[in-house]
């Protein structure tokens, strides 16, 4: 969606970058440039750094970079033409039109409004005769009148067309209700309800908008929970059920829950920060969603094979988020909702206190597996423990959980510390082999995080990203370079010097900043590390380097394709001749 670039120059320049990070992240100066504790991941040393005299920022931790745009982009978790709108309200500016952009900004804030009239007929529905079932299901699992009505729950009654026919009739067309995942359209073109007879519960993003339904069965046939599809406006691996709520909580951490009724049950105990996954595995957008509100996670997943698999899958996810992490294990009951109607909020809060960190339930899921009872499966729990006991960062973890080991299996404290050492040892090895095979890997270090702008021919990329890294920081060097953009290997940085020369052409300052809407995020991460890293003085016979070992790495890709034409020419003439 493109915006008239001078109103895109004008945007940034009355935001400057380090004004708006410095809302969100405590900037310290060091040098020329600032720095802080990244608000995209946890961390407790400053790695985040913003360089206003490139309006850029980017994270050395976790290598997310780019403009003022990018940054209002993730922070907020926004599209591009929301960033923009974003920041055009905050200086007072307004966004000029643009057809493309108000069509689909038109369409989402329609799907919006469909979505959130949709919630408002489910919950009056929950209220009329014809939802009884809904109101007794209510009952049955012991929601209160009031948390029904702070979660917005509805009921969808049993029928092809009742919501279509009441949107219909607000003026909403039927393919708007396919569009909003509220409908769907058979191999003949009818369309119907979606949801039907079903427990419904809307899903709200972080700013309050109603962006799609998560619906249970009352009885027990399948699917038990059906979920609004992806839309433009859902996307179920970008949003946690209930985090509009849980996001105001004063509580220090985050309880992850399976089901939309754990969460509910645990806010109406008094527990406001519970969110629930939206019916799939927690991802790595959630995880960093996380991270935003909170460093700690408790995972109450639950009891069952499944439950137990998904907190397995959970705990690396979490921790890439820098995320510290509890595990919850509850007995005689199998969820939060059962435990806490048998036993009460008390009682949970303990248990809550009492969860278990990574390093504990891992230990406990290992000696699970074995019968200690036996000294062949003692052997292997030891092995087994040792080796995982290795991988703790801290001596003091490694210490007290070899001789928590050494308790269990009934041998000596020092006969652990053994194998834990020669464990450690090994691991130790084996990552100081792999940290000077990648420092010998010079080709490896420049290469793109994301797979899929990786080089293909290094040699050349290295001396693409030098002299776009000179260009940006003195711009008046990208004038009569006679440098085609086709010469360069990578599409990226070719795309991006394109885009260079274009701005010059126009008389336009030229800036990574500016170039916001014509790269993807990873594509504006990148771009920045590449300035990062190239960050010498700028050098004329630097540039002049640059721009002859571009244009022979160039010619050898013509040389070597006019070498495989005419060998193949070559032996088709050879082929033709022995035939004859």
């Amino acid at each position: 969606m493109a915006f008239p670039p001078s109103f895109i120059d004008e945007l940034t320049a009355r935001n400057p970058i380090e004004d708006v990070v410095s809302l969100y992240v405590a900037l310290t100066r060091r040098g020329s440039n600032l720095f802080g504790l990244c608000p995209f991941h946890n961390e407790k040393t400053a790695s985040f750094s913003v360089a206003p005299d490139k309006g850029i920022y980017y994270c050395f931790g976790c290598h997310k970079g780019g403009g003022v745009i990018n940054f209002i982009m993730e922070v907020e978790n926004l599209e591009y033409p929301d960033a923009v709108r974003f920041l055009a309200k905050r200086v007072g500016m307004e966004v000029p039109e643009d057809n493309e952009y108000r069509a689909a900004y038109k369409k989402q804030e329609r799907l919006r409004s469909l979505c959130k009239d949709a919630a408002r007929y489910f919950h009056e529905q929950l209220n009329a005769p014809i939802g009884a079932p809904g109101r007794a299901y209510i009952v049955k699992r012991g929601l209160s009148r009031s948390t029904v009505t702070r979660f917005g729950l509805g009921f969808a009654p049993d029928g092809w067309s009742n919501l279509l026919d009441t949107m219909t009739k607000k003026g909403y067309t039927k393919d708007e209700l396919v569009d909003a995942g509220l409908a769907l359209k058979n191999q003949k073109g009818n369309v119907y309800d979606r949801f039907r007879n079903r427990l419904m519960f809307p899903i709200i993003d972080v700013r309050g908008n109603v962006i799609g339904f998560g619906g249970r069965v009352l009885d027990d046939s399948k699917p038990k929970y059906l979920n609004s599809s992806e839309t433009a406006i859902f996307n179920k691996r970008k949003n946690l059920f209930a985090l509009n709520i849980t996001k105001k909580s004063t509580q220090g951490r985050i309880i992850v829950t399976e089901g939309y009724l754990d969460a509910i049950a645990l806010h109406q105990y008094g527990f406001d920060c519970a969110v629930a996954t939206l019916g799939t595995a927690l991802t790595e957008e959630q995880a960093q969603l996380l991270a935003k509100y909170t460093d700690q996670v408790v995972l109450t997943y639950d009891s069952d094979e499944a439950g137990q698999n998904a907190t397995r899958r959970a705990i690396p996810i979490l921790e890439r988020a820098g995320l510290q992490i509890k595990i919850l294990r509850m007995q005689g009951a199998k969820d939060p909702d059962e435990f806490l109607k048998k036993f009460g909020a008390d009682k949970f809060r303990v248990l809550m206190d009492r969860s278990e960190n990574r390093e504990e339930y891992q230990l406990l899921s290992v000696q699970k597996k074995f019968d200690l009872s036996q000294d062949a499966q003692r052997v292997n729990f030891l092995k087994e423990a040792a080796e995982l006991i290795s991988t703790f960062p801290s001596a003091v973890a490694r210490e007290i959980y070899g001789a928590r080991v050494a308790e269990i299996a009934k041998v000596s404290a020092e006969t652990v510390k053994l194998e834990i050492d020669k464990a450690y040892r090994r691991r130790k090895a084996v990552e100081r082999k792999k940290k000077e095979k990648a420092a010998l890997d010079v080709v490896g270090q420049m290469q793109p995080k994301e797979r899929s702008l990786h080089y293909e021919r290094p040699a050349s990329a290295a001396a693409e990203e030098l002299l776009l890294a000179q260009i940006l920081k003195d711009p008046t060097h990208l004038e009569g370079l006679g440098l085609l953009p086709q010469q360069f290997s990578s599409p990226l940085l070719g795309r991006a010097y394109s885009l260079l020369l274009h701005e010059q052409e126009q008389g336009r300052p030229i800036g990574l900043s500016g170039l916001s809407g014509e790269f993807t995020q990873e594509e504006m991460s990148h771009l920045t590390a590449v300035c990062k890293r190239n960050d010498a003085l700028v050098s004329e016979a630097v540039i002049r380097d640059c721009v002859g070992k571009i244009r022979d790495e160039y010619q050898k890709t013509l040389c070597s394709g006019e070498e495989a034409l005419l060998s193949r020419q070559a032996q088709l003439r050879a082929k033709k001749g022995y035939g004859g």
